[in-house]
This record gives C-alpha cells, structure tokens and sequence, in this order.
C-alpha cells in the first residue's frame, strides 16, 4: 500500500517542498481563504485597537486612546455606582446602634452580606474563612466568649482590641503544685471532683481572676475552666506551660502571646462613653463629644464597618 501511494507523487499538480518523512512528500498548498481573511482581519483588529485603547507604552506613561479608557476609570465608575445603592443603608446604619442594627430585619441582613469580605480582609487571617479560628486564635463560631457575646459586647472587642493577661507562675509554684493545678484544671473541665485541687486553686489567686465557680470572669478576659474549649490547648503538657509561663507576661519570654489588635480607638471611646452614660441613668444623647474626643483618635475601620462586623460575628455563633 506504501509503494502504491508513493507513485502519486504530486496529485492535482501542486508542487512540493522538497520535504519526505516515512515516504510522505509535503506539499505546498496555500492556506485557505477564509483562513488568510481572519489572519488579516485581526491584524486590521489591533491597528483599530492601537488607536481606541491605551496601547504603546512611553517614557512617562502610555498612549491614551481616542476613548480615554482605563481599567481604574472603568473601576471607579463601577464603585461609584455600587456606593451609590448602598448609600441609603450606609446611613441607615450610621445613625443607628449594634443592637438596633441586629432587631432589624434589613438593616441585619444587610449588615451581615456586605461584610463578608469585610471579615475575610481583616479577620479571616487569625479567625478563620468562618470564624472556625486557627492555631491559638479563638473559635468564634462556638457562641463561647471571653469578654462577652452580646453585639455590643462584640462592638467593643473590635473597637478597642483585647490583650488577655495570665501571670506566669514558674517562679512562684512548686513542681508539685503545678502538677496538682494541671489535675485539677483537667478534672474540672470533665466534671470530676478535686477538693484538694480547689483548695490550691483558691489558695494561689486563681480564683481572682477565674472566679469562685471556675468559669471565668468576663471583664477579665478570663477562660472558663469548665466548658473544654481551650484558648491554647486541653493537653496536659499545654497546660502545664500556660500556668508555668502565662499569658503576655512580659517578664517570662516563654510566655503565651494573645493580642487582638485595636481597629478603632475612636469607636472604643464613643462605645464606653455611651455606656457609663446609661450606666449613670444619663441620655448619651447629651454627650459631648468634642470634649471626649481630641481628633486624634486612630481608626482602622470606620464606625459603621465595625457595627456590621459586630452584627457579623455575632451571627456566627448565636451571640449572647
């Protein structure tokens, strides 16, 4: 059969390119029309395109376009058009409060979409996607808090930021009371008895901060003891270290590190101004802001990014 095709050497008289391969000549056929008129289709393409678009860079910029278009124009105008339908719930949302925000059905709904990438630009690097937290980063999805779920609680957490503090006690423990405050921590947290570990306990100052009933105190930003969900770890060598070593203790370089940065110091005035106005039965209506705030508050997110993350979070784990 190859001796056969090989007699056809040139058929339809087209001539070839002096090249064989395994017997088979290669012809020289011209492309096909309606191959060349795309070719030089295109090409008349990006000579139209040289001339409408920004196209040939020079020393101090590019060409411009006959259209003047850019991609950040083209952004901006999309961005305006975005800021301009979220307008009316931005302000909305200014002259309203966290707990407000959260009884009203759209406010809520729309507090809680648009910060999504909110939380995924700020918070998701530490918390997690879904605020599932990470390595010695609390879970925010477990309704578990340590200064307080309740929206305006969660406010405050981000307004102001959080450094919890635990002293370490490797200087002022002995091995064999570090090893009875580790039993006593774990037995505690699965609902075993340890009087002895309770008395130790309350001996050494424990009780200061994580209260009579092992359950923490909230103002403190002290774990509880008795719910096995651990700020570091549940293991009994993690343990061990945490009450050796402590927490921001800036004396032990050993030491837990837990830090939550502050996101609006400004916020965190307002918010603790308004709550020691209502605490004193006054109407934080009356309050003076020019006295309480010098201008030189930081802010890293504006008051209303802070109430829809608050509203947010809160969502994650049920709030309190």
């Amino acid at each position: 059969m190859a001796e056969k095709n090989k007699n056809h050497e040139n058929p339809g008289g087209v001539a070839d390119t002096g090249h064989v391969w395994d017997g088979i000549k290669e012809l020289d056929n011209p492309c096909p029309r309606w191959w060349l008129n795309a070719l030089y289709l295109s090409g008349l393409l990006v000579v139209v395109y040289f001339i409408l678009y920004p196209s040939l860079p020079l020393i101090n910029g590019s060409t411009k376009g006959l259209l003047g278009w850019t991609q950040i124009n083209e952004f901006k105008e999309d961005l305006a058009k975005t800021e301009a339908v979220r307008a009316p719930h931005e302000a909305k949302l200014a002259s309203a409060t966290v707990a407000q925000i959260l009884a009203d059905d759209d406010m809520r709904s729309y507090a809680i979409g648009s910060s999504r990438v909110l939380f995924g630009d700020n918070c998701a690097t530490c918390h997690g996607a879904g605020g599932q937290g990470g390595p010695n980063f609390p879970v925010l999805a477990d309704d578990d808090w340590l200064y307080g779920g309740s929206v305006d609680d969660i406010a405050m957490s981000i307004a102001k930021g959080r450094m919890g503090t635990m002293p370490a006690h490797e200087k002022i423990l002995m091995t064999d009371e570090v090893d009875q405050l580790v039993q006593f921590v774990i037995d505690n947290s699965n609902g075993v008895a340890n009087e002895s570990g309770l008395a130790l306990y309350n001996e050494k100052g424990c009780v200061a901060c994580h209260g009579g009933d092992t359950k923490g105190i909230q103002m403190m930003g002290a774990a509880n003891l008795t719910d096995q969900i651990w700020r570091f770890s549940g293991e009994e060598e993690q343990i061990r270290h945490t009450i050796l070593h402590g927490v921001n203790d800036a004396s032990d370089p050993k030491t837990r590190l837990a830090t939550m940065p502050a996101w609006s110091e400004k916020m965190a005035i307002m918010l603790e101004a308004i709550a020691y106005a209502v605490e004193d039965g006054d109407d934080p209506n009356d309050i003076d802001w020019d006295d309480e705030l010098d201008g030189s508050e930081s802010e890293r997110l504006t008051e209303n990014e802070i109430k829809k993350l608050a509203v947010y979070v809160h969502q994650l784990g049920g709030g309190q």
